[in-house]
């Protein structure tokens, strides 16, 4: 992936899309597949905001029976299924413990039923079985860090995870793989219109602050939070931040479904690249889009939520880690403003504004593809063109050709052979999929690449050394946070920050005094230890 800014300017293409998230990465990638001129641009990472600070996972969204939300959940789950069909390295089964004490605001019979809906609109599914019932003794030792005095039995059932940040990265590089400019750190600073109608932009290289014009048949907005600060789309939208904590591990194979006792919200305990990940918080966000921070209101919030179910409570010298995205809802005539955005739906909208321009509004990681696949509906109806939606049913750009069992048995193999430890193996072909082959064959001519950058944390440096060379890296939190979350996962010390830092400056191109710039740049957006 090698970033390719036009070389000459008056550019022209089908369709400018304009946000590098998940909404941004499937409609660039769709759109290209059908034969349209594509350019994406994004003015940070890719998914270096709210796409990046998600939950995680590929999912229905259980807890929206509770509001029925058939709708959102049956499209989500089969979503969901067919991820896990044409994306096995990507998203992958993860099965969630949903524990029933005494006096809870949900009791078992509301939960059996919510779990029978669950798996009817999941219908032929790929994760083989659907709800258990587990007595008491057997929940607890499913679980077994949680408080079991009032612990009558729970259930358990399935969904599926991903690591987001990768996840964009892959469609921006499939679309990349069949001709679309994709460039990150690039802004849209105007639009240019003719008569009326949006004609193209000026857009902005914040790495040489050059400026070309693009002209433009179609532009969409897939700018998430930013859409906050857009005159047309600010008040079609209504914006919630949402944050989680890096945790000890407690967990195995399972994640958990948990209600605030506090105020009945849902959150989640789930296992992420060997730690634990704590969330979500979700309240209302009037702040500046472009500063979203953890408060410590909201490490309050959950560390006092999950507390109530362990036997041993967490402090906060045990968060190892935390981030905060802004997640954005339509806004609804039937929600009450002074309700939560927890009420609000999750649901998706196209609108396009009078010039012409079209807005993505809401939605959520899971459902992003067939929303995305709309809005390149809505602009080849625009430019006349009747190719329909190229994504469905599609492979992923890295997903391996043969039988994904196979092929992970035989990576996996060749992996430890050549000297990874096996929890880092498994990740790193879940992380690369096909591009793994390339990883091992570096490795096979340094063993030294099959050392852990950091020793509690399954990623070796054979994984940073491509990243950094083959995965459009720009900034140093880039490599670390997004194709890498060692920034969250870990809490490095400046020497540790250094070392890292240092040994990819020269892959980068970086001298002394970027090097130093970088490593400025993370002290001052991270903690370290």
């Amino acid at each position: 992936m090698k970033r390719n800014f036009p070389a000459s300017t008056h550019q022209q293409v089908d369709l400018l899309v304009c946000g590098g998230g998940i909404y941004g990465a499937w409609t660039a990638y769709d759109a290209a597949l059908r034969g349209l001129k594509v350019m994406i641009v994004e003015q940070g990472d890719w998914a270096g905001a709210t796409s990046s600070a998600s939950s995680k996972l590929i999912h229905g969204g259980l807890r929206y029976l509770e509001t029925y939300d058939f709708k959102l959940v049956s499209k989500a789950l089969k979503e969901r299924e067919m991820l896990l069909r044409t994306a096995p390295h990507r998203v992958w089964p993860l099965r969630f413990g949903v524990p029933v004490y005494s006096r809870q605001r949900i009791n078992r019979l509301q939960l059996k039923c919510g779990l029978i809906i669950y798996d009817f609109l999941a219908g032929g599914s790929h994760l083989h079985k659907h709800h258990a019932y587990l007595s008491r003794k057997q929940f607890s030792e499913h679980f077994g860090f949680l408080a079991d005095n009032t612990l009558k039995g729970g259930f358990t059932y399935g969904d599926a995870q991903t690591d987001d940040a990768r996840l964009v990265l892959e469609l921006i590089a499939g679309a990349m793989d069949v001709g679309a400019y994709c460039i990150n750190y690039c802004k849209l600073t105007q639009l240019l219109e003719s008569n009326g109608s949006a004609s193209g932009a000026i857009i902005q290289d914040q790495l040489s602050q050059t400026e070309q014009i693009i002209h433009a048949k179609q532009i969409v907005f897939t700018t998430g939070q930013w859409l906050a600060n857009d005159t047309y789309s600010q008040n079609l939208c209504r914006l919630a931040k949402g944050v989680h904590l890096i945790m000890p591990p407690v967990l195995n194979e399972e994640a958990l479904l948990l209600t605030a006792r506090s105020d009945g919200r849902v959150f989640f305990l789930i296992p992420w690249y060997g730690l634990t990940l704590l969330g979500t918080t979700d309240t209302d966000f009037n702040g500046d889009v472009e500063h979203t921070t953890v408060d410590e209101s909201d490490i309050d919030y959950l560390l006092s939520a999950v507390n109530d179910y362990l036997k041993s409570p967490w402090t906060r010298s045990d968060v190892i880690g935390s981030f905060a995205g802004v997640r954005v809802f339509k806004q609804s005539t039937l929600v009450d403003v002074a309700d939560p955005p927890s009420a609000v739906s999750r649901d998706w909208e196209l609108k396009s504004a009078p010039n012409g321009v079209h807005y993505a509004i809401g939605g959520k990681i899971t459902s992003s593809r067939p929303d995305a696949a709309r809005i390149v509906d809505a602009v080849c109806e625009k430019l006349g063109i009747s190719t329909s939606c190229a994504t469905q049913d599609r492979l992923f750009p890295w997903a391996p050709p043969e039988d994904f069992p196979t092929w992970f048995s035989r990576m996996h193999n060749r992996a430890l052979q050549l000297g990874i430890d096996a929890e880092s193996a498994q990740w790193l072909l879940r992380r690369h999929g096909v591009h793994s082959e390339k990883i091992l064959s570096n490795i096979a001519t340094d063993a030294n690449l099959t050392q852990r950058i950091v020793p509690s944390l399954p990623f070796i440096y054979a994984d940073l050394m491509y990243c950094a060379a083959a995965e459009m890296v720009i900034h140093l939190d880039d490599l670390l946070r997004r194709r890498l979350p060692i920034l969250i996962l870990a809490k490095l010390t400046s020497d540790q920050l250094f070392h890292i830092a240092e040994h990819v400056a020269a892959t980068l191109k970086w001298n002394d005094t970027r090097l130093h710039q970088e490593i400025e740049r993370c002290r001052r957006q991270w903690t370290l230890a």
